[in-house]
């Protein structure tokens, strides 16, 4: 069994990983090499109660998500081709969906996109969001682009990390999109 490097407090971190990606460029897969992430196979092995990190999501994620984030943050590895199909298969699970803001991604196959994230940079904007911003570092420091996300997003990334709600957090999105 996995064994997760983590501190006091710390966020718990899981990607329903499909199969469908470049394994060379899997940023889950190669997060959980380092013992980061724990890859789940089956919907089962998904935490209930975790936040799913959504694209879809009706609400956005916010600082005020603290609580329900003790539970893990989950992510969905799959091609961006599959997420319309893959999604659903996920919201059979008892978790709680949101969005992440208005994000550039830095990933050498999505650069400059906005909300085009690698599972790395989802995580990263996630930790970061909820103030972990050393583990948002850590996690991002095992790619040779991934520093350069926060660069990339620092201004956005330290206002939503000071919103009190979801609803003020889709305020600030607004200034940036």
């Amino acid at each position: 069994m996995l064994t997760m490097k983590k501190g006091i407090g710390d966020i718990s971190l899981y990607a329903y990983h499909t199969h469908q990606c470049d394994p060379k460029r899997c940023t889950a897969k190669k997060l959980a090499r380092f013992g980061l992430v724990r890859l789940c196979n089956t919907i089962k092995k998904l935490p209930s109660g975790a936040i799913l990190l959504d694209p879809t999501a009706e609400r956005a994620f916010s600082p005020a998500d603290w609580g329900k984030a003790q539970k893990g943050l989950v992510v969905l590895d799959c091609s961006w081709e599959e997420v319309e199909r893959v999604f659903p298969l996920l919201r059979e699970k008892r978790m709680v969906r949101r969005a992440l803001p208005f994000l550039l991604a830095a990933n050498p196959v999505n650069y400059g996109k906005p909300f085009k994230l690698s599972s790395v940079e989802a995580f990263a904007a996630a930790l970061y969001i909820l103030g972990r911003k050393g583990r948002a570092e850590q996690i991002l420091g095992k790619f040779s682009w991934g520093l350069g996300f926060l660069e990339f997003n620092r201004a956005p990334l330290e206002e939503y990390s000071k919103a009190i709600s979801s609803a003020e957090v889709i305020e600030i999105q607004e200034g940036y999109m």
